[in-house]
């Protein structure tokens, strides 16, 4: 009898440790303040407050706000352009539904959590009402832009000012960029020196500041500092057929190739 029981634990043993992998997907979903890594893909704004809790993501499709608020716990409206102060980087969006209206304004200042403590680098102010209320209620938080996962990845010269680049332009090969778009930072190599920076991020705006570089004296006829002049004038961007461009209002400035 003892040796049928002891059979019996060990078979419950190997049960119990069986591998769980087949229970967990591969994708790890990382969560912050302002969501999921899926919202963050998905939504180019994100922003949240307290007292009371309240979130807001922005997205090109729509906007969603949620909250405990009663009457207000979930409401989605429809994406629309922002309208822009003319004497400060401030944007604001009127929105509406059949139910209710609101009024959200983003704008480029330092805020922080009055709870958590974290610094984010925009301020939120929502005022925001069901069609049958006679006031808004105004509530305030933070928020920030979630740069375009697109971006995170390496990227090799192809044109300059628009021109074809040949590794005969620069020093050894052609220069380089591998953005990080979850540190807002980038470093690579200019054709002649190492260079590194950070990146400014809002919705279609993109630019390349705080850039450095290494101080290695660079062959006559190198067009490093064409290059590295392009990158810190480009303002906004596209991506295409594995082709990164980036531009300004008056040309096209670069264009990069994806590599693995």
């Amino acid at each position: 009898m003892k040796k049928i029981i002891s059979i019996l634990l060990l078979l419950l043993m190997i049960v119990s440790c069986k591998p769980t992998a087949g229970k967990n997907s591969d994708i790890k979903q990382t969560a912050s303040e302002y969501g999921s890594q899926e919202d963050e893909m998905k939504y180019y704004f994100t922003a949240t407050g307290n007292e009371p809790f309240w979130g807001l993501k922005m997205g090109n499709d729509n906007i969603v706000f949620t909250s405990l608020i009663p009457g207000k716990e979930k409401l989605v409206f429809a994406s629309v352009e922002a309208i822009k102060a003319m004497d400060a980087n401030i944007k604001m969006y009127k929105v509406s539904n059949e139910t209710s209206t609101a009024t959200i304004s983003i704008q480029q200042l330092e805020c922080q959590n009055s709870m958590s403590g974290a610094i984010s680098p925009y301020k939120v102010s929502i005022e925001i009402k069901n069609n049958s209320e006679l006031e808004a209620k105004k509530i305030g938080g933070c928020g920030k832009y979630n740069t375009d996962y697109r971006l995170h990845d390496i990227w090799v010269l192809e044109e300059l000012n628009g021109f074809k680049v040949f590794v005969t332009d620069f020093q050894r090969e052609l220069p380089r960029i591998e953005i990080n778009a979850a540190e807002n930072r980038f470093m690579g190599y200019g054709g002649c020196n190492a260079i590194s920076g950070s990146i400014f991020y809002e919705k279609d705006l993109l630019r390349f500041t705080k850039v450095i570089s290494t101080l290695m004296a660079c062959a006559p006829g190198n067009k490093e500092g064409e290059f590295t002049k392009a990158l810190q004038s480009t303002t906004t961007y596209s991506i295409e057929n594995n082709r990164l461009t980036l531009s300004n209002p008056s040309a096209k400035l670069l264009v990069f190739k994806k590599v693995d």
